[in-house]
């Protein structure tokens, strides 16, 4: 692949993981004003306020998006969890080599949890199954929390693409 097409390719998967890790940040503050708001509310219930009807399903909800929103920008940054106890001593091309079989992995982790995610979907979507309190349709929440899985899969895949480059000695960095 020329140097150009990964440059654009980089930028794009960029954007994706940015925007979509923005949008699980946006959420969040809603999700903290609600609640602040839902808070305020139960603590005021003698001057006829009260509670964010069905706060806690619009949480749970909320913040399932989250988590899988902010999974492929972890991962486009490296931001994952790793054990570098070796990496000093080990030379630039297992280090190398290390990140890709690492990359790999994510890739089949994202991979499995995208499809479970979106087998859970289509089983609550059949069923119409609702939540207690608001009665809205779970399989909602399954498809917010899907978008970010597999913008996690996307995601993956690039970084086994840019492993691949680093380990073949081709440039990866966007501004080289």
């Amino acid at each position: 692949m020329p140097f150009v097409m990964y440059q654009a390719l980089n930028r794009g998967i960029g954007w994706l993981a940015r925007g979509i890790a923005t949008l699980g940040g946006l959420v969040l503050i809603v999700l903290i004003v609600m609640t602040s708001l839902s808070i305020t509310g139960r603590a005021l219930i003698f001057l006829g306020l009260g509670p964010v009807k069905g706060d806690f399903e619009l949480v749970e909800a909320g913040v399932a998006f989250a988590v899988f929103a902010f999974m492929p920008w972890c991962q486009y940054n490296r931001g994952h969890a790793r054990v570098d106890l070796f990496q000093p001593v080990f030379g630039a091309f297992l280090n190398k080599l290390i990140d890709l079989i690492a990359d790999v992995m994510m890739f089949v982790a994202a991979y499995v949890i995208a499809w479970r995610l979106y087998l859970g979907m289509i089983d609550k979507l059949n069923y119409r199954e609702t939540t207690f309190i608001l009665q809205f349709e779970i399989w909602w929440s399954y498809a917010a929390s899907f978008v970010g899985a597999a913008a996690f899969v996307l995601v993956s895949a690039f970084c086994i693409l840019r492993s691949l480059r680093a380990l073949l000695g081709k440039p990866t960095d966007v501004t080289a």
